[in-house]
């Protein structure tokens, strides 16, 4: 046991956050392409693969009883067998007749397993290492956790695209990239049975008495109520992305839709490699140019700026929507600076999240602004399909960068603190 609690985090922390930032690639972003290969409407497939997001909204509902029951290693290694049993779900179902109904039933699992997930890994994150370990660790949690992301919306979907023209067969070939993800998990959990330490302070607390925790929680969620000007932040929260969360859903679709119908008319490899692989490290890159900005200056300094960055570039499409370029080299031009400016712009509302946690509850509260963030991108993503649909690629566009200002003038109405994000506050 003594080995156990001393083992090298390089054995656990990068395979733990590869296997955190998976699950939410194939539920949020992988299962949009493959729903389109799969000749399902943009308006099915953004209404019901938006609901997917419900999950991580309602997240800190839960997040107590995890704490509770069991350990987090015990909810960390069950939740990896979850998602792998729902990968293989996904992976049987897609060949049969009623494939929309029985994949969406698995995606759920997947979803719900990958939110329960999450709350159990960045709670043994912090058990199980010391808070210096915690700081130096952070970047490479993070790297991994983009890597994944980056393999999901990437180099997955290049594969899936690979397989559709070696059997000409797309379901078969999304069958098999679902199947080997299915047994990845399986690896995970087994290989995580095994080399997770067990922290001394995560402890089996199953005996504790619920009829003293469930005050306590709300107690700690009533407060993030009564935090100064909350209504204000949680609109901010809400309506920042308005746009942009149209936009996530429908630029793949966009992308892989025939130039006849208003697309570009890329393959699904193509579509990998610019949208998953280059637009990831673009996207990579912008997030690490606003941290390295904050960090000299403030948020209070930089968030207009960083805000104009991710949507001024949203114009792309309009130009793509009017011109259909048949240049590849193009496209991913437009998609790599559309990509480092959504980076860029999202660190500001991490950091304004992270600035409004602040206080004696800060994970919960922070747990309770991811809930509000997953919610902003849910809501808009239900009807963009529709909306599209009945107004064309062109008029939707238009839409979009119309839909960018409501977060832009809210920015006025925000209380931010002029040091928060100096030095200090960027690890």
């Amino acid at each position: 046991m003594s080995q156990m609690r001393k083992a090298n985090p390089w054995t656990w922390i990068p395979s733990l956050y590869y296997a955190e930032g998976l699950p939410y690639a194939f539920v949020m972003i992988v299962s949009v392409v493959m729903y389109k290969k799969l000749n399902l409407s943009n308006s099915e497939i953004a209404l019901y693969t938006s609901w997917l997001y419900l999950p991580w909204v309602i997240k800190p509902l839960w997040s107590p009883f995890v704490d509770i029951f069991k350990t987090k290693r015990f909810w960390i290694i069950l939740m990896q067998l979850f998602i792998g049993a729902g990968l293989a779900g996904v992976a049987l179902t897609i060949p049969t007749s009623n494939m929309l109904r029985y994949t969406l039933v698995f995606f759920w699992l997947i979803a719900f397993s990958s939110s329960t997930h999450d709350i159990a890994a960045d709670g043994f994150y912090m058990l199980g290492l010391s808070s210096h370990d915690q700081a130096w660790f952070v970047g490479i949690r993070n790297t991994f956790y983009r890597f994944a992301i980056l393999t999901g919306q990437g180099l997955l979907v290049i594969l899936a695209g690979q397989l559709e023209n070696l059997y000409n067969n797309v379901t078969l070939a999304w069958s098999i990239i679902f199947g080997i993800l299915a047994i990845l998990f399986i690896v995970f959990a087994f290989y995580h049975k095994f080399m997770l330490p067990h922290p001394r302070q995560d402890n089996n607390q199953s005996t504790l008495n619920l009829n003293e925790v469930i005050p306590n929680f709300l107690k700690v969620f009533i407060s993030y109520f009564n935090k100064p000007q909350i209504l204000m932040a949680i609109c901010f929260i809400l309506i920042y992305r308005f746009g942009e969360a149209q936009l996530v859903k429908i630029a793949p679709l966009f992308m892989l839709d025939s130039m006849e119908m208003g697309g570009l008319g890329l393959s699904t490899s193509e579509y990998g490699f610019i949208y998953g692989t280059l637009g990831m490290i673009m996207l990579t890159l912008g997030g690490i140019a606003g941290g390295l900005l904050v960090s000299k200056n403030g948020l209070k300094y930089w968030i207009i700026w960083m805000a104009l960055a991710m949507k001024l570039p949203d114009i792309v499409y309009v130009y793509m929507a009017y011109t259909q370029p048949e240049n590849y080299y193009l496209v991913s031009f437009f998609v790599a600076i559309e990509q480092f400016g959504y980076g860029f712009g999202f660190t500001a509302y991490l950091l304004y999240m992270m600035m409004l946690s602040e206080g004696e509850h800060k994970t919960a509260h922070y747990a309770i602004c991811t809930g509000f963030m997953a919610l902003g991108m849910m809501i808009p993503g239900m009807f963009s399909g529709f909306l599209q649909e009945s107004i064309g690629y062109k008029y939707f566009f238009n839409w979009v960068i119309l839909a960018t200002i409501p977060g832009l003038i809210l920015i006025k109405f925000l209380k931010i603190d002029s040091k928060f994000g100096i030095k200090r506050e960027i690890i």
